[in-house]
């Protein structure tokens, strides 16, 4: 196993991989900003370092710092955790060029997924279900709207080279479609350094729902599984469950099956997720019998997703632990022929933002009390004296509850959220506890417009 570990990331998800570490008995080292230095994750890894100013630029996201903070400690892997450096190619080529372990996947595959243009012809290729659309960027405005009249509106107006919900755009006409396209494209430039366009056809009623996948140190790729995440706000997660309500048996076996070949097309080696839309399809007015969901590729993310845990309390593995043992060379710890899903589980994200119009409020946390209880896990990235600052994702902590059914599931959600208490920044505790009244959630017959409806 990996002896000593760099964490190259923050908050939260730096305190999960600690944790992790520790209990293997792993060395941790932990990477913070100047504006990072009081919080949980620094004093909880064995060693720390600064490596910058509160800039991300500066700092996580600072590959020469972080290069050279793992040298300095003498670390033997650096894992990278989600967002800042998690899913740039160079860096992980850098990292294994250097001679240390890269826990996540190769270069070659981060590459391969991270153009979605790129993507979407490598999954169809591949026999992976995508959406009607572009198989090259649209060059220019005339080109995309030649494209748009062949696929047919609404279209999806999207940069090629985004992520997380970022720099995308929904045109019904041509009208629309010229004012996004010019939209979309300046700001791929201006955040991703890359104006590349993709046009889709847009589907208004979809469920948002992701397979986790695993790329084994023998070559293998399972799949764990499929989480919900139809629950949105700027086409942003907020609450993901695992299994997902709208999925049955004959859906979840072709989901699992086009998320293994996914995986297997790019040589996929360590955790990653296949992000799809599901189509819900109408009945047939004839016999009034209903007919197949069809569900497309929507991207891949190369590296471990926010929403993680869901899968860990319903597979019972430590996706942070199988991380470890691919990059290390090792067998899992479960068997990948005896995968076995057992209970309901569902994900909260707390943000530091008005439970509202989501807009962020950050500030010094004078009250933070956790929940406990069967089935309650908070991974959290603060605790009380800590300050939430305007540098980074509004993220603070992550609410999980289990159960063997959906339902005692969102019963443990409802009184987890009522017992959690924050004070000082911006919270949007109050709209989950909206949210777990709400028939159309509490129903499991909900799409990615239901935050929409409620607002």
């Amino acid at each position: 196993m990996i002896e000593s570990l760099l964490v190259a990331n923050r908050g939260e998800i730096a305190r999960r991989i600690i944790r992790t570490g520790r209990r293997l008995g792993i060395r941790t080292i932990a990477v913070h900003s100047e504006a990072d230095g009081a919080l949980p994750f620094v004093t909880e890894a064995d060693e720390a370092v600064c490596v910058g100013p509160a800039n991300p630029a500066q700092s996580y996201r600072n590959a020469d710092a972080i290069l050279d903070a793992a040298r300095s400690t003498g670390a033997q892997a650096i894992h990278p955790g989600y967002g800042f450096l998690s899913e740039n190619a160079d860096f992980a080529r850098t990292v294994e060029g250097s001679g240390l372990i890269w826990v996540g996947p190769g270069a070659d595959a981060i590459t391969a997924m991270g153009d979605k243009i790129n993507a979407r012809n490598l999954m169809a290729a591949a026999g992976v279900p995508v959406a009607p659309g572009t198989t090259e960027p649209a060059a220019d405005l005339d080109a995309a709207v030649a494209a748009a009249a062949e696929i047919g509106y609404p279209v999806m107006v999207k940069a090629a080279a985004g992520g997380g919900g970022m720099g995308m755009g929904v045109a019904a006409d041509e009208a629309a479609l010229r004012t996004e396209y010019d939209k979309v494209r300046a700001f791929a430039e201006r955040m991703f350094g890359d104006g590349s366009v993709l046009i889709e056809r847009y589907f208004p009623r979809v469920r948002h729902v992701e397979v986790q996948i695993l790329g084994l140190a023998d070559g293998r790729v399972v799949a764990l599984g499929e989480r919900e995440c139809s629950v949105q706000r700027r086409n942003q997660k907020l609450v993901e469950e695992s299994p997902s309500p709208a999925v049955s048996p004959e859906l979840r076996e072709r989901f699992l099956a086009a998320a293994v070949r996914a995986g297997e097309a790019v040589g996929y080696r360590n955790a990653g997720t296949v992000e799809c839309l599901l189509v819900p399809r109408q009945r047939d007015l004839k016999d009034g019998s209903p007919l197949s969901d069809e569900f497309f590729f929507l991207e891949m993310n190369t590296r471990l997703q926010v929403e993680h845990p869901v899968t860990e309390y319903v597979y019972g593995v430590d996706l942070v632990e199988e991380q470890l043992r691919v990059a290390a060379g090792l067998a899992p710890t479960f068997d990948p022929d005896a995968l076995t899903p057992r209970g309901h589980a569902i994900e909260l994200r707390i943000n530091a933002e008005d439970p509202k119009r989501f807009l962020p409020g950050p500030g010094a946390i004078s009250t933070w009390n956790e929940p406990s209880g069967a089935g309650v896990r908070v991974d959290s990235g603060y605790v009380a004296g800590n300050t939430v600052t305007p540098f980074y994702d509004s993220l603070m902590a992550k609410l999980i509850v289990s159960g063997d059914t959906r339902e005692e599931a969102v019963e443990r959600a409802r009184a987890a959220v009522a017992q959690f208490e924050i004070a000082g920044p911006k919270c949007n505790l109050p709209f989950f506890a909206e949210l777990l009244e709400n028939p159309e959630f509490l129903s499991g017959d909900y799409d990615t417009g239901i935050v929409s409806r409620m607002r």
